[in-house]
């Protein structure tokens, strides 16, 4: 049953990528071989949540696709967004609320949120003690780490 888990989720990442307008992945053929499109994908941060599409690089699954994919980490979805408007990455992966922030500070070329690569966030909460009777007001007037700098996480 995991198993069949892990090539959905594979699956799906390597449905999500190919999505994108056909414009960008036509694969140029010649006569001899077919020449792959060079994407650069921009993730947030390098991590066990993206394991699948992490698989479908190895396995090669993008290049049987026309994709030539360059995977970089951007260490923080401030810069992933960054890299995206810039256009020095073709796709970022990364919380859609991103997107949302970059509007607000007045991008004038919005990003298009196309894919879903996790259901279900991968945060969690840790201490220095062992709290066996949690509850979320336990928090109140206590300083928490929130993640990264740049992460969403440091705003919630």
């Amino acid at each position: 049953m995991k198993n069949k888990k892990w090539i959905s989720l594979a699956a799906a990442v390597v449905l999500a990528v190919t999505a994108l307008p056909m414009g960008v992945f036509a694969a140029k053929k010649d006569s001899t071989e077919e020449k792959l499109t060079k994407v650069t994908l921009n993730e947030v941060a390098h991590s066990i949540f993206y394991a699948p599409q992490y698989v479908a690089i190895e396995e090669g699954y993008f290049k049987d696709e026309g994709l030539d994919l360059t995977l970089v980490t951007g260490f923080g979805a401030d810069k992933t967004m960054t890299a995206v408007i810039s256009g020095e990455a073709d796709i970022g992966f990364m919380g859609a609320e991103a997107s949302v922030y970059a509007y607000q500070e007045g991008a004038t070329d919005a990003v298009v949120n196309f894919a879903q690569l996790t259901q279900r966030a991968g945060n969690f909460l840790v201490a220095r003690e062992e709290m066996p009777d949690f509850k979320w007001e336990d928090l109140k007037d206590k300083k928490v780490l929130g993640g990264r700098k740049g992460g969403v996480h440091t705003s919630m």
